[in-house]
C-alpha cells in the first residue's frame, strides 16, 4: 500500500510511518518533505501535542511568539493549545518527522484528501481547494483552531463543514481519496 502522498502545487510530501490505527491511538507519526517556501501558517489543536523533529537541511518551527530553527537532530513540541507554525526558508527543501500524541485520524484524512484534491487540479494556487465547503471541512477534522482575532472566523468555518456533512460531500471526499 503506497503510504507516500504528493502535493504538486506545494511541492512537498508526505509519508505516514505510523497511524492511528497501527497504534492504537496513541499517536501518528508522518515524516514531511517540504520544499523552499513552503509550510503552515499559525493555528493551534485542543486534543493533540504535536513534536517536530528535523531530519534534513533546516525547519522554522514558531511554538508562541518564539521562533526557533531546528537542524537535524533538533526538536521542538507544539503542546495541546500552543500556537504554532512550521516553514521552509532555507533556500532549499528539509525533512522533518511530526509526531502527534494522541493520534488523530482526522489529521491524517485531511492531509490524504487535501493532497488528493491537489494532485487533481481542485485547489487553487495557494494549495486551499476550491470548495469552500471542502476547505471548511478538512479544517474541522484537521482539529485545527485559529489563533485570536482569526477565531473570529471558525463559526463560519464550522457552519460550512456542518453543510458538507449534510451534502455528503464527507463521505464522497473519504471514498475519492482516503486509501488508509
Amino acid at each position: 500500500m503506497e503510504r507516500k502522498i504528493y502535493n504538486p502545487i506545494q511541492k512537498d510530501q508526505v509519508i505516514f510511518l505510523k497511524t492511528a490505527a497501527e497504534t492504537g491511538g496513541a499517536c501518528t507519526l508522518v515524516e514531511v518533505e517540504l520544499a523552499d517556501g513552503g509550510g503552515v501558517g499559525l493555528h493551534y489543536h485542543k486534543t493533540f501535542s504535536e513534536q517536530f523533529e528535523c531530519l534534513d537541511g533546516e525547519v522554522q518551527v514558531q511554538l508562541g511568539r518564539e521562533l526557533r530553527v531546528l537542524r537535524p537532530g533538533e526538536k521542538a513540541i507544539a503542546g495541546e493549545g500552543i500556537n504554532h507554525l512550521f516553514r521552509n526558508r532555507s533556500g532549499k527543501p528539509c525533512r522533518f518527522r511530526v509526531e502527534l500524541r494522541p493520534a488523530s485520524r482526522g489529521f491524517e484524512e485531511s492531509l490524504q484528501i487535501g493532497y488528493g484534491l491537489a494532485g487533481d487540479g481542485q485547489c487553487k494556487p495557494n494549495g486551499f481547494p476550491k470548495d469552500r465547503r471542502v476547505l471548511a471541512w478538512l479544517f474541522d477534522i484537521s482539529e485545527s483552531n485559529l489563533p485570536g482575532w482569526m477565531s473570529l472566523f471558525e463559526f463560519i468555518l464550522r457552519k460550512q463543514a456542518k453543510k458538507a456533512r449534510q451534502q455528503g460531500l464527507d463521505k464522497k471526499m473519504r471514498e475519492r481519496y482516503v486509501k488508509f
